[in-house]
């Protein structure tokens, strides 16, 4: 279930929308009393996986640089 609330309302009861957000519920923020934004909890990322681009990246991606391209970058 979702709440509206005007967006004065919200600049004064952030943290309190914030953590109501974080526990799972959607916040309307209305501007003029027209829905104009919502504040929903973040997904939680799922497990990383080591190797995930295994094969995917050239080898020549982790060669040195050649002299050339070295000064363009330390300028």
């Amino acid at each position: 279930m979702s709440a509206v609330i005007n967006v004065h309302q919200a600049k004064t009861q952030l943290s309190k929308l914030l953590k109501r957000a974080h526990e799972g519920e959607e916040i309307v923020l209305a501007k003029a009393g027209k829905p104009y934004a919502r504040l929903v909890p973040l997904e939680k990322p799922g497990p990383r996986v080591p190797g995930i681009a295994r094969g995917r990246v050239d080898e020549a991606f982790f060669e040195p640089l050649p002299e050339s391209e070295l000064k363009v970058w330390n300028q």
